[in-house]
């Protein structure tokens, strides 16, 4: 086993990461950081609502710091130290708001942001311009909302309200158009009615966990019972209480761990992994017992165990499309093609991830056709080479998981990571190592 340096630089400045290869299983326990995606909808709730809250497990993260940034700044009191956080909502007012490249502060913030008393600017990293808004800011617009702009930068004209009422969206390129919409109706005047209208919906598990947090701060929402054939989401007008959050770890985040177990015929343990979750990044369990690993979770613990030879899949990742980069470089090492399907959403994400990835695999000698929408991935021999990461943190884990089985590879900006894991290399490094083992228990329960 090879454990190099953390980076190396190259011309012009770029941070290379030349990633750990291993010709043995890996063996660890890898204990992970709370969910982005609860710990931002937990502070944007926590701000709004009618009394103090408590987020206890809240990831730290560029994205989750961003998200604390702006809502500090336009007026809500946070404080606390690492996961425990304390959030005392506030008169919201006028501020200047760093997007970064979060999708869900540059698209959850601006229906808070018309609801703050003055005007809120929005801007962020040169590539957060080319992620699509129009959809969440014509939205408001109809709503009674004065935007100026329809991507980044643009401001919003805050009047201290928002009329609300009904209105029909496209959100077919991103779940997050409605769950920006939802976190913030009850304080609409109106309240809210949500309708989509176009082709379906990617990423229904997040829409479902911003329904269920909703739920949980005493907010009456009506949502479809089949969202297949009926997409309407209603918000009553009211206050939303204030809860004290504990926030589930990242199960996304997760998803290069296991992999890693999976590729190299090991075994990772993952603790606290929940019974019931809304997290996309549990169907993992499933995708990895299709390509032939074994996948069981007990006593809070979910153990994956990788096999003899990987498996290709044909899969429709729709509902679960940050999952992509993760299934690509596994099939990328399986020992058969692989189909990921339902995944054109992924054009933008904080990437093209779809070229990006067919792009990144064939640059080490894979063979990735770009369909309508998604991937065929046959496996071939690869070689090391550098890997581009596009400022995209799940394009940087993908390289590394591919790092384990082919010598060689250099992740470019493996810092990228830091959007959702601060402390990935910390963490794959101490993988490699097998410091910290902890023993599976031979009585987890299966998958399915």
């Amino acid at each position: 086993m090879r454990i190099p340096n953390q980076s190396i630089g190259e011309d012009g400045g770029v941070s290379l990461w030349p990633a750990p290869h291993t010709e043995h299983p890996v063996h660890a326990t890898v204990t992970l950081p709370g969910s982005k995606s609860i710990t931002n909808r937990a502070l944007i709730l926590a701000a709004l609502a009618d009394r103090p809250s408590t987020i206890t497990g809240a990831l730290r993260s560029r994205d989750t710091d961003l998200m604390i940034a702006a809502l500090r700044s336009m007026g809500a009191e946070i404080s606390g130290d690492a996961d425990t956080l304390a959030v005392t909502p506030a008169s919201l007012t006028g501020a200047t708001v760093d997007c970064g490249l979060a999708g869900t502060v540059m698209r959850f913030l601006p229906p808070v942001a018309a609801l703050a008393r003055g005007d809120v600017a929005f801007f962020g990293d040169d590539q957060a311009a080319l992620r699509p808004l129009h959809t969440i800011l014509d939205a408001l617009r109809g709503l009674g909302a004065d935007i100026d702009g329809d991507t980044l930068p643009f401001t919003v004209h805050g009047g201290g309200a928002l009329r609300g009422g009904s209105v029909t969206i496209d959100a077919s390129g991103s779940s997050q158009f409605v769950s920006g919409l939802l976190l913030s109706a009850a304080r609409f005047t109106d309240g809210l009615t949500v309708h989509h209208k176009g082709a379906p919906l990617p990423s229904m598990p997040h829409i479902e966990m911003t329904v269920q947090m909703l739920r949980q701060a005493d907010v009456e929402v009506t949502a479809p019972t089949d969202p297949r054939r009926e997409q309407v989401w209603t918000v009553a007008p009211g206050p939303i209480h204030g809860v004290d959050w504990e926030v589930e770890p990242d199960l996304s985040n997760a998803t290069p761990f296991l992999a890693a177990a999976a590729v190299t015929g090991g075994e990772v343990t993952i603790p606290h992994w929940p019974q019931l979750t809304t997290q996309p990044g549990d169907v993992i369990r499933e995708i990895l017992v299709r390509m032939g690993a074994e996948a069981r979770r007990a006593h809070g613990k979910l153990v994956v165990r990788g096999p003899d030879r990987l498996a290709g899949i044909d899969i429709d990742l729709h509902d679960v499309g940050e999952l992509t980069p993760t299934v690509a470089a596994l099939a990328a090492l399986a020992d058969s093609p692989s189909r990921l399907r339902g995944i054109a959403h992924l054009r933008g994400h904080e990437t093209d991830r779809l070229a990006a990835l067919s792009t990144e695999i064939n640059r080490l000698g894979g063979k990735v056709t770009e369909t309508e929408d998604g991937l065929l991935i046959v496996p071939t021999p690869l070689q090391g080479g550098p890997w581009h990461s596009y400022a995209d943190h799940r394009m940087a884990t993908a390289g590394a998981i591919l790092g384990l089985r082919v010598p060689g590879v250099h992740v470019e900006d493996i810092g990228t990571t830091a959007k959702t894991l601060p402390d990935f290399v910390s963490l794959w490094e101490t993988m490699l190592s097998g410091d910290g083992v902890l023993p599976a228990d031979d009585a987890a329960e299966s998958a399915h």
